[in-house]
């Protein structure tokens, strides 16, 4: 039995191929097609196949409907975005995932973007390059109340994190996690609380209709004109449009986001702002989280 692999990540981990192959002789990858596959390309690729691997690739209606074989998709990552989960239902297929399995990945680089926006590490490394020399000051982690919008399993380890830095934590979930928050000394909030009193917003929920959309132009207007905005979760959950507006107004002081509503990027004003942090949705990308997810992927190939 041979499984087909979408994702190109885990396609192109020598790693990770070999440990399927060592199970699934004469598996197939995806070595050559687009990065992300949907529609038909994705139909044709999983042709053959009863069981694949996906990471961001795009499983609808209609690729149910026209790949009847498919019986069970292993996903490589976390977000469930991208798989329609009723048609997945409605068709018979089973969909396997692991959550929290880049969960430290995805917290680090989180706390990366944190520094790099307090001290404007990213402009200042531009200026110096260009022959320039300031120094404009900044502020302090430690000193910082750190809101952690979702507190699951990446949201409670960057509240972990940040409380090892010395940050007050404060955070909002539509699910209550009072023991976390008692033994990590976190104090949950409404959301329009933690807008308005924390000086570093961070996402962590997952994007579904409720989240579409969730820090608009209200939400944004809410932050201190001193506060940032991280969003290392999903594109779709910030509204780019109004983040562009509130860092161009100075109605916010900064953003990072490793995540955008389209992959690759492209609102060009937005990346180019001096205030403005992108990074091209590397959260999961390390070699210990690719490896944990691969192996994740695999296991759900087989279990129960």
């Amino acid at each position: 039995m041979s499984v087909a692999v979408a994702s190109r990540s885990f396609s192109r981990n020598a790693i990770l191929r070999q440990e399927l192959l060592d199970r699934y002789p004469g598996s197939r990858f995806n070595d050559a097609g687009p990065v992300v596959l949907s529609g038909d390309v994705l139909v044709e690729f999983l042709r053959g196949h009863d069981k694949a691997i996906t990471g961001l690739d795009v499983l609808d209606d209609a690729v149910f409907r026209a790949s009847p074989e498919l019986r069970l998709v292993s996903k490589y990552g976390v977000g469930l975005d991208m798989i329609d989960l009723d048609a997945a239902r409605r068709h018979g297929v089973s969909v396997r995932w692991t959550p929290g399995v880049n969960r430290q990945s995805v917290a680090e680089l989180t706390i990366c973007f944190m520094i790099a926006l307090c001290r404007s590490v990213v402009p200042l490394a531009h200026t110096i390059s260009e022959g320039g020399w300031r120094h404009p000051g900044g502020r302090q982690l430690s000193s910082a109340t750190v809101g952690i919008i979702g507190c699951g399993h990446v949201g409670q380890q960057v509240a972990r994190l940040c409380r090892a830095f010395g940050a007050r934590v404060i955070a909002h979930d539509i699910r209550a996690y009072d023991d976390f928050y008692r033994e990590h000394d976190v104090a949950p909030v409404t959301r329009d609380a933690l807008l308005q009193h924390a000086d570093i917003v961070t996402i962590h929920v997952p994007l579904d209709a409720a989240t579409r959309g969730l820090i608009d132009a209200r939400a944004l207007g809410l932050m201190k004109p001193t506060a940032f905005l991280v969003n290392t979760a999903r594109g779709g959950i910030v509204d780019e449009q109004a983040l562009k507006e509130s860092l161009i107004a100075q109605r916010l002081a900064g953003a990072a986001c490793d995540v955008f509503a389209v992959e690759p990027p492209i609102d060009r004003e937005l990346l180019l702002l001096p205030n403005f942090v992108g990074t091209p949705h590397i959260g999961g990308g390390t070699t210990e989280a690719v490896l944990a997810m691969g192996r994740a992927a695999i296991e759900g190939l087989s279990n129960p």
